[in-house]
């Protein structure tokens, strides 16, 4: 029997969820404010949590941003109860992790809809879970550290990251450090002039965050999903025993470092001396292998170019439209067609 837990301050709105859960077969706990429904979710893991969004002491918000700062709650899918007039917040909800969110008057089936869909996610999450700690053969040597890798993150649960959402804001205090399962990780850093430098693209088997958690400083940049991705997150304190006891580990991550930090370096040269045609065109090609496409296309949009090659949305869109009278590419939406790679190639170098 699933255990679903909500969070509600409203007695009347409460008491109809409760029974409307309760005729449904599942075991319901109750929070009458943030304060509670948190310490209960701390203390009683529940399956699911419904939360409002305006509540004393601790508002929904709050409720979200400590469940995700606790390893035993942070895979725990999460419901927004809101009214019609805060729904311009939900999107604040969403970059925090919310999975879902039912308005204000819902009816019985919305509700049971919402939370079924949400457990067979989770179900899913966990079979892939259990495939995925394969791949790791490919990241260390087997041996004891691989071994004990592998333990650590069996015992910690992967989390689903949905397009658009924020993994991390620059300035966060750097907590951990993050595995790829699946899909894209970018990072960027805004400008003075408040236009988005992309410093990273991670995908499956990538590590990202890892190039400030040795040195004990924020992170430098904000993480956002490309696209829906799963993750795996390491804190801090594990990750230092793990460096500390297999020097195998030590070894891998400073070569994945020192790979990082070669291809910035490269990345600062090309933004500093290569023209705008060159750029671009490193972008498009960059973009490209990290898709492993076979079909010479990737999925982009030009803001996310125009913060990969340093350059403004404008000129992206005017270079795209040389690019594609010239026979290079072709662009339909998001998706960009690579139509003569060897030309496009060569111009880079």
């Amino acid at each position: 029997m699933s255990k679903i837990l909500v969070i509600e301050d409203n007695k009347e709105i409460r008491d109809n969820i409760v029974e409307i859960l309760e005729l449904a077969n599942y075991e319901v706990t109750v929070g009458k404010n943030g304060k509670q429904g948190l310490e209960i979710a701390m203390t009683d893991i529940p399956d699911i949590i419904l939360c409002d969004i305006m509540m004393p002491d601790l508002d929904g918000y709050d409720v979200l941003y400590l469940i995700n700062k606790n390893a035993e709650t942070s895979n725990i899918p999460f419901i927004f109860i809101t009214s019609k007039s805060e729904r311009l917040d939900l999107r604040k909800g969403m970059e925090m992790g919310a999975d879902d969110y039912l308005t204000k008057p819902f009816g019985r089936l919305e509700l049971l809809n919402a939370i079924e869909i949400r457990l067979k996610k989770k179900d899913l999450q966990h079979d892939f879970y259990s495939r995925s700690l394969e791949q790791l053969d490919n990241l260390i040597p087997k041996n004891e550290g691989l071994i004990e890798l592998k333990k650590i993150i069996a015992e910690r649960k992967s989390r689903l990251f949905k397009k658009n959402q924020v993994v991390y804001y620059e300035g966060d205090s750097a907590t951990g450090i993050y595995l790829v399962l699946s899909g894209k990780i970018k990072t960027i850093k805004m400008t003075e002039e408040g236009r988005e430098l992309m410093t990273g693209i991670y995908q499956t088997e990538d590590f990202f965050g890892n190039n400030v958690i040795l040195c004990n400083k924020p992170y430098d940049d904000t993480a956002t999903a490309l696209e829906d991705s799963s993750l795996f997150f390491f804190p801090k304190s594990q990750f230092d025993e793990l460096l500390r006891l297999y020097p195998d580990v030590s070894g891998k991550f400073l070569e994945i470092l020192s790979n990082e930090i070669r291809n910035k370096d490269a990345y600062l040269l090309q933004l500093a001396y290569q023209s705008v045609r060159k750029r671009i065109a490193e972008a498009i090609l960059r973009m490209f292998k990290k898709s492993n496409s076979a079909i010479d296309s990737v999925s982009i949009s030009r803001d996310d170019l125009a913060a990969l090659s340093g350059t403004a949305i404008e000129t992206v869109s005017r270079t795209l439209t040389e690019f594609k009278n010239e026979g290079l590419i072709e662009k339909k939406g998001r998706l960009l067609k690579i139509l003569n790679h060897d030309k496009i190639s060569k111009m880079i170098n």
